[in-house]
């Protein structure tokens, strides 16, 4: 009796395990970042915690962004991407003009990959554009916040927590997203 008793709680740890993983699978083919399910669950408005590197090499972490309780824009985009990089050179037109209006900050997150992240420091200077840039090279932080294909923008509150999402530009995009931003700061 001892014997069937630990079979029967052997083989509930490996159907528990077993039941553990294919959640954790269907989670990722729907597109729902286990750690988004973690903050959430923990109550969290803060981004997920990810290293990411800036262009000149130095490590930063997510969970070091912050703005004085001001909006953060969060971009997701590539040196490869066209649309990225127009939609970029759009809020760059108009940034100096949304800071002093609304104290936004925008963070460039490039999702190019280690071949080609010796290029984002470079690109970004022959831009001129004036946000802070990181690089995740292995998309972790592209994975973690969901984000399909860039580009991808998110608008954070004051207190970091996401109120607005966009994926892909179209020529008029950066007017609905400062219309999100001037919102949260009325």
């Amino acid at each position: 009796m001892k014997n069937r008793i630990k079979d029967i709680s052997i083989s509930g740890k490996i159907i528990s395990k077993l039941a553990f993983a294919t959640v954790m699978i269907c989670m990722l083919l729907v597109g729902i970042s286990p750690q988004l399910l973690a903050q959430e669950k923990a109550g969290k408005n803060s981004l997920p915690t990810v290293k990411l590197k800036t262009p000149d090499g130095k490590v930063v972490s997510t969970a070091d962004f912050s703005n004085g309780g001001k909006p953060i824009v969060l971009n997701f985009w590539a040196t490869w991407c066209k649309p990225c990089v127009r939609e970029l050179m759009a809020i760059n037109d108009l940034y100096e003009k949304w800071q002093q209006e609304t104290g936004v900050k925008v963070i460039a997150i490039s999702i190019d990959d280690s071949r080609s992240a010796s290029k984002v420091g470079p690109f970004v200077n022959g831009k001129g554009w004036d946000y802070e840039i990181y690089i995740d090279e292995n998309s972790e932080f592209k994975r973690a916040m969901n984000v399909t294909n860039p580009p991808f923008t998110f608008l954070l509150d004051g207190t970091g927590k996401v109120v607005w999402q966009h994926s892909s530009y179209t020529p008029g995009d950066e007017n609905h997203l400062y219309e999100q931003i001037k919102n949260l700061t009325k």
